[in-house]
């Protein structure tokens, strides 16, 4: 910030084994998405590395990072992320289509995975917003990712969808043999994973 040097993440070490379902913890400004974005290759770090799959992030350019992301990991955040003027339908179908592969069954068939089989032609304004959360996790699995990130996913859901939204992204990630790593400020939720892991100040607590 200006001549001020701010470090958000500060000497961390951390594994995910492949099919865990983690959990990061932390107060707000704790660093929690940075890291979360930092590990899907959005968030460049000025030092160490970050490895996935055996391939290390930042090292062959953006696209290839994107390309990685793309193919490879899957993103559910808090304020979800629609395209107002498409269908729940075709936002589920939209990573896919910067494959060049409209994946139009495997799109419905994940709609109706989160009980959405009745409202693949509603309009994201047409849904409430546990149902436009479920459309960003039928939109998160259309590409097949190994991993699955989730940001504050019930950050703007009440107590009771949140827990439902929580149930189904483990349901679904265990069923589907996912890896899950999400940010929660939530106490009782993260302890709802296989792991769950406190940041505090840009180091982790264990």
């Amino acid at each position: 910030m200006g001549s001020r040097k701010i470090e958000v993440l500060r000497g961390i070490s951390l594994e995910i084994q492949r099919g865990e379902a983690l959990f990061l913890c932390g107060a707000s400004g704790a660093g929690k998405t940075t890291l979360l974005y930092t590990l899907a290759g959005l968030e460049r770090p000025e030092s160490g590395e970050v490895v996935f799959e055996g391939r290390k992030l930042y090292r062959n350019g953006s696209s290839a990072d994107a390309r990685i992301r793309n193919e490879k990991m899957g993103f559910v955040f808090q304020s979800y992320f629609l395209l107002p003027e498409l269908t729940a339908l075709e936002n589920v179908l939209v990573p896919s289509l910067i494959q060049n592969k409209q994946r139009l069954e495997k799109a419905v068939q994940h709609l109706e995975e989160v009980g959405l089989g009745d409202r693949l032609q509603h309009l994201p304004s047409e849904l409430s917003g546990g149902e436009q959360q479920r459309v960003a996790i039928a939109r998160a699995l259309i590409n097949d990712p190994a991993i699955i990130f989730a940001d504050e996913p019930t950050g703007n859901l009440d107590t009771k969808n949140g827990d439902v939204i929580i149930e189904l992204l483990l349901a679904l990630a265990r069923e589907k043999q996912k890896t899950l790593v999400v940010v929660t400020h939530d106490q009782r939720l993260a302890s709802s994973g296989d792991r769950r892991v406190d940041i505090r100040d840009g180091l982790l607590t264990h």
